[in-house]
């Protein structure tokens, strides 16, 4: 759907029950839910899901941009007295939320593709929080010299899809993960 095209009141009901369907099925299913049980128990057909939504990323991106959009203005709205520490918080909270929301990892992992040139996807929305983060911890001298914010999103992806469901494991295994690119 084109970005600031306006739906009609029964186009706008179809997507959001699409959505919270989707919702349900995702925290259940993970990313790989059935589109084709998500469009029936939304009560619509597989061509007006696929009308809303042209990929399952897309369908992914609608799903958790609410909650990504709040954990990004948590993160850019960190105080800077110590940058490492903003950012090494921040992350944990990042790794914490994509492993008790099965499938925002394996989403963030993927990126842009599949969506519109005019989104902007979650994956960008936390890399622009991260990208401050680790400029202010490398400017302070915290960070080993080339660690870049997408490294530090796929090793946070990668620790939540591995601890998934398990964040005190997450939590765990990214702090010491942290300590190595600590200087």
């Amino acid at each position: 759907m084109e970005q600031g095209k306006r739906l009609r009141a029964d186009g706008q009901r179809n997507r959001e029950r699409i959505v919270e369907v989707a919702s349900e099925l995702v925290a259940r299913e993970g990313a790989q839910a059935s589109l084709e049980e998500i469009a029936r128990r939304a009560g619509v057909g597989s061509a007006t899901l696929h009308r809303h939504f042209p990929s399952r990323q897309a369908l992914l991106e609608a799903v958790f941009r609410d909650g990504v959009a709040q954990l990004c203005a948590r993160g850019a709205a960190r105080p800077g007295a110590r940058p490492a520490d903003e950012l090494e918080a921040w992350l944990e909270e990042v790794t914490v939320y994509t492993s008790t929301h099965q499938g925002l990892a394996a989403a963030l992992l993927a990126g842009p593709e599949g969506l519109p040139a005019e989104d902007i996807c979650c994956t960008d929305m936390v890399l622009d929080v991260l990208k401050v983060l680790v400029s202010r911890a490398s400017s302070a001298g915290a960070l080993q010299a080339g660690a870049t914010a997408e490294d530090l999103l796929m090793l946070a992806n990668a620790i939540a899809i591995a601890n998934e469901n398990e964040p005190a494991t997450a939590r765990r295994v990214l702090r010491l993960a942290l300590t190595g690119i600590r200087r």
